[in-house]
């Protein structure tokens, strides 16, 4: 008899453990869910700011067309890609990033126009975005590393394997350009 209470007590245990695990994982994962739509967030943010911005600087500089269209586009292309994963998210944002680099160099040669106060105030909002949406990628990235790490160690690499569990991607740096300093000239 004690020995079926030993055994009874052992499979609860196991029960709860297995339990206990899974939930783990489901709240894990859950929170890569929710920092991925954080930085949604920030980007939809990003591309509501971006028409603003290009308006602002045609009014000053209506030759630079390409510059306009390739900053149009890359929105476009980045907003499209919406639900694809966290690689090609991040090379059409890298792309987006870089023309936007090229539009505020644009802006550089209007001395009337890096005195404008729409187009400062536009500046320093797209600043801030930017900086919330490099902390929403970090907070991402380390929300997977924790998922992935209760993925792949035991004993929850088992109940990840039953249930379904896969490691999700990092939000990672695809091109060389974005690893690069910008540089700022003042002159």
């Amino acid at each position: 008899m004690i020995g079926v209470w030993i055994a009874l007590g052992v499979i609860v245990v196991l029960i709860l453990a297995i339990v206990a695990l899974y939930n783990g994982l489901v709240r894990l994962r859950n929170e890569v869910k929710n920092a991925w739509a954080q930085i949604d967030v920030q980007l939809k943010r990003r591309y509501d700011l971006i028409p603003n911005l290009v308006e602002t600087v045609k009014g000053y500089a209506k030759h630079e067309r390409e510059t306009f269209e390739a900053v149009t586009n890359a929105r476009t292309i980045a907003q499209k890609m919406s639900d694809a994963g966290a690689q090609a998210r991040s090379k059409a944002e890298g792309e987006l990033s870089s023309a936007l680099m090229r539009l505020l160099a644009v802006a550089e040669a209007y001395p009337d126009l890096k005195a404008n106060q729409n187009f400062l105030a536009l500046q320093e909002e797209l600043t801030s975005t930017e900086n919330k949406i490099s902390f929403a990628r970090q907070f991402y990235n380390d929300a997977v590393l924790r998922y992935n790490n209760q993925t792949q160690m035991f004993p929850s690499s088992i109940i990840a394997g039953m249930f379904g569990f896969q490691g999700s991607e990092f939000f990672e740096v695809t091109e060389s350009v974005q690893r690069e300093a910008p540089k700022v000239s003042f002159s």
